[in-house]
């Protein structure tokens, strides 16, 4: 497809966040650009980032084959990924996994046929403190079990936008995809949803409470060491 001038515009902002000579940097949230177009990474996608960054479109490939957060193939309105991981596994994690594979008819990468979701088998989602954890657009869905995750998973089909554990409220994959491309949710208030969990602050509360600080530092210390300095 060709990309309309708004788009061509987009990624020549994005290019200009970078010094000259270092344009091929763009390349990580030009491809969440195109991605936020299509909704995955096309061909076309590909061509397209070649052409503007000034590389070859295999180097464009490779990058967009190397990170998962790209997919080379027609994804859902939401991307559900659950953790399954060693301590969400212990905790269950596989069990949502496979209630939500058995439910949907669709295994790891694959999307239901009404283009709605995309079901992803997570290595992990940084989140053990809630485990077991699963994530719809990459906002958090905390201390889940298979019955709360195939009934979030009924709710996205019918429509609607359930409201996650932390984090910002739900958006398309497409609209997300804007936003790691750089660009500010539009929707007013929106990142001040449930921004922070109570178990990821514990460590900065009990900090707090005991006047636990961490070391100045020494502006006569420098900061890269002389050779043959130990």
């Amino acid at each position: 497809m060709a990309y309309s001038q708004e788009v061509r515009a987009q990624a020549q902002e994005i290019m200009d966040r970078y010094p000259e000579g270092k344009q091929r940097s763009a390349l990580l949230p030009m491809l969440h650009l195109v991605q936020g177009v299509d909704g995955y990474v096309t061909n076309e996608g590909i061509a397209f980032c070649s052409e503007m960054i000034g590389i070859t479109k295999a180097q464009v490939a490779a990058v967009s084959t190397f990170y998962t957060m790209y997919k080379r193939e027609p994804t859902g309105d939401f991307l559900v990924s659950v953790c399954t991981n060693t301590l969400c596994d212990v905790m269950g994690g596989q069990k949502v996994y496979d209630a939500l594979r058995e439910y949907l008819g669709v295994d790891h990468d694959e999307t239901t046929s009404d283009g709605k979701i995309t079901l992803e088998h997570a290595e992990c989602l940084a989140a053990c403190d809630y485990a077991p954890v699963m994530t719809v657009n990459y906002e958090y869905f905390d201390k889940t079990d298979p019955d709360a995750a195939v009934a979030l998973a009924k709710s996205l089909q019918n429509g609607e936008r359930p409201t996650p554990t932390r984090g910002a409220r739900l958006c398309t994959l497409k609209e997300t995809q804007k936003q790691l491309a750089g660009w500010a949710d539009d929707r007013p208030e929106a990142v001040a949803d449930n921004s922070a969990g109570d178990s990821s602050l514990v460590g900065a509360k009990l900090a707090a409470e005991h006047g636990i600080t961490t070391p100045e530092i020494d502006p006569d210390t420098p900061l890269v060491k002389k050779e043959g300095e130990s």
